[in-house]
Parts: structure tokens; C-alpha cells; sequence
């Protein structure tokens, strides 16, 4: 994800910040492999242009083409035309972003496969698809025209595909605990799609979670105003709502005191619970609002109950303490 010409392949600079905790990024290849990195897709391998030959052609091109159009370029270290060719073919390629591959066979050292194809003279670009030759062209055309021939061959590329990939790779990396990771691909797809709300949100937890609420908060200025709240975006939100009521509460010592001097003092309870769902004490804070629940329902008009529900929009419908906690308040109000 280092690459510098990648759409998602790195950070920017612009929004990331750089957390001091979690899982260390994977170390980048090192030298010792022939083929010659020119880029990757967030969460995909490194695109390469590897050099087949006879032996491995049908590995390299024909089964590979099963997957996404190869295109093979024919070539020779004499040819003058090829040296021209070979910088925009694979600039051409590189901005492709795996929608095609490149696979270079030296005609003098392997000509057994041109003269299959009938190809006599060079340069000369074939493009393979579904393990069959589909298209090609020959001699030093202008990178224009070669860009074209792979949205002929691969179709028209609206970025979607790669932006799904992107967004996984990125949760991937959270879940695995690389935040970094995590936060230089919603940084980088945040370059080409500010308005994302997906990626905005994203970041935006990633920063409340390193402790940088104001980061967070002139993230989420960034969201259109006119946008529609992802449930991500809502969370998050959420989040930086309790935490600022907590914030306010003061020392959670003072509410134990009062709780431990009178367990019916249920604004202590309540307020207590605030505290802890701010350090992060989920479990703690939820087991509060469920004893004001099972001990006064009318309590401040049901606000334990309500308290709950927006600690489950924060905490996320799918986490543990939410599910947990929904089964007890559950089982509290129709019992």
C-alpha cells in the first residue's frame, strides 16, 4: 500500500492521523523476485510485469487470463520500437489498477509462441481473455491509443469495484488491529472521494479512538450537509455525543459514593453509567441502566431505557454488549 501512484495505495497526508498503537503494518516485499512491482489495489497483491516464458506461458497467460484480461507484450532487445513502447505500455497498465495484466516474452530467447500466433514483427501486444488471444496491435502507439485498447478489452472502469475493495481492506486491517493501515486507506480513498461516507466515517472512529476528538469532529464537518447519515456515520456521531457528556460528569468516585450511600439514587446510577461508557466500560454502563430499568421503569420518563437504545446506535447493533444488553432488556419488559 506504499505505492505512490496507487488511487487507494497510501496516505496522503491530507486527513491521517499516525497512531502509536496496534498491529505493525506488514513489511513491503524486498528485492530477490525478477518481476517488477508496479503498484496494488488496497487489500489486493502487488500488480506485477512479469517476463514468461515458453515453459510457463500457459500458467502465466492462459490460466491467469481466467481471472482478468493478460496482455502479452512481444519483444526483443534489439527492437528500438519496443524500448518505446515498453514506459507507456506499462504507465497504461499501472493506471489500469488491475484490470489488466502484463506479462513480456523475449521473442529471441522464446519464439516459439509468436510463431504460434503468427505474429512477424514486433512490437507487438496481444490480449488474452478467458485463455483465448481477443484483440492486439502492434508498433510504438501513443499511450492514448493504448489506454483505449484496455478499456476495450477490460470495459469501462467506474471506480466502484476498487472503492469496495479499498473500504474492505480497511476494515480488514481495523479488525486485525492495524489501524495505521486502516487509516492510510480511508485517507487515501478520501482523495478521490471526499464525500464518502463510508471512508469519512471511518476515519473519523479511527481518530476518536487514538484519543483526537477534534479530529474527529472537523472530519465529520467534512460530510455534506445534504447527505444521508450512513449507520457507520450515525455510530460515530453517537460516540462523540456520549463522550462529551461524559466529559462533563466530573470524577466516577463521586457517583460510587452516592450509589454506595444510597443504591436508589438512580440519577448517580445514570450518571455513572455515562462515565463508564466514555472510559469504555461498556459492560459496566449497561449493567447500571439495566438496574434503573428493572428498578423504576418511570424513571425520568424511561430515559435509563432510552440511554440504552443510544448506547446501542454508539456501541453498533452487531457488538457484544449491544447484543447481550438487548437480550436482558428484552427479557426485563416482557417478562
Amino acid at each position: 500500500m506504499s505505492n505512490q501512484d496507487n488511487s487507494f495505495g497510501g496516505p496522503s497526508g491530507n486527513y491521517a492521523t499516525s497512531f502509536s498503537y496496534g498491529a505493525p503494518k506488514p513489511a513491503e516485499p524486498q528485492g530477490g523476485s525478477p518481476a517488477m512491482v508496479l503498484g496494488s489495489d488496497a487489500g489486493a497483491e502487488p500488480f506485477v510485469v512479469k517476463d514468461t516464458t515458453t515453459a510457463s506461458f500457459a500458467a502465466d497467460v492462459i490460466q491467469e487470463s481466467r481471472n482478468q484480461p493478460v496482455l502479452v507484450d512481444f519483444w526483443a532487445p534489439w527492437c528500438g520500437p519496443c524500448k518505446q513502447l515498453a514506459p507507456a505500455l506499462e504507465k497504461a497498465v499501472q493506471e489500469s489498477r488491475g484490470r489488466v495484466k502484463l506479462v513480456k516474452m523475449n521473442i529471441d530467447d522464446h519464439p516459439a509462441i509468436a510463431g504460434q500466433l503468427g505474429i512477424q514483427s514486433i512490437p507487438a501486444v496481444i490480449a488474452f481473455k478467458d485463455g483465448q488471444p481477443v484483440d492486439g496491435f502492434m508498433g510504438a502507439v501513443p499511450e492514448s491509443q493504448i489506454r483505449d485498447f484496455i478499456q476495450k478489452v477490460a470495459g469501462k472502469d467506474d471506480g466502484k469495484g476498487q472503492l469496495e475493495e479499498a473500504l474492505a481492506a480497511a476494515a480488514e486491517a481495523r479488525a486485525a488491529a492495524d489501524l495505521q493501515t486502516a487509516a492510510d486507506i480511508f485517507d487515501a480513498v478520501l482523495q478521490q472521494y471526499p464525500d464518502n461516507l463510508d471512508a469519512l466515517a471511518g476515519l473519523a472512529d479511527l481518530l476518536f479512538e487514538a484519543g483526537d476528538v477534534a479530529g474527529a469532529e472537523e472530519i465529520l464537518a467534512k460530510v455534506p450537509a445534504d447527505a444521508k447519515d450512513t449507520a457507520a456515520l450515525s455510530a460515530v456521531k453517537a460516540r462523540l455525543t456520549l463522550a462529551k457528556q461524559a466529559a462533563s460528569l466530573g470524577n466516577p468516585a463521586e457517583f460510587e459514593a452516592r450509589l454506595a450511600a444510597n443504591p436508589k439514587d438512580y440519577q448517580a446510577r445514570f450518571d455513572l453509567a455515562m462515565i463508564q461508557n466514555g472510559l469504555g466500560q461498556r459492560q459496566e454502563a449497561a449493567d447500571n441502566l439495566l438496574a434503573i430499568v428493572k428498578a423504576d421503569r418511570t424513571w425520568n420518563d424511561d430515559g435509563a431505557r432510552a440511554q440504552l437504545l443510544q448506547f446501542f446506535e454508539a456501541w453498533g447493533m452487531t457488538d457484544e454488549v449491544t447484543l447481550a444488553t438487548r437480550r436482558k432488556l428484552s427479557s426485563l419488559l416482557f417478562s
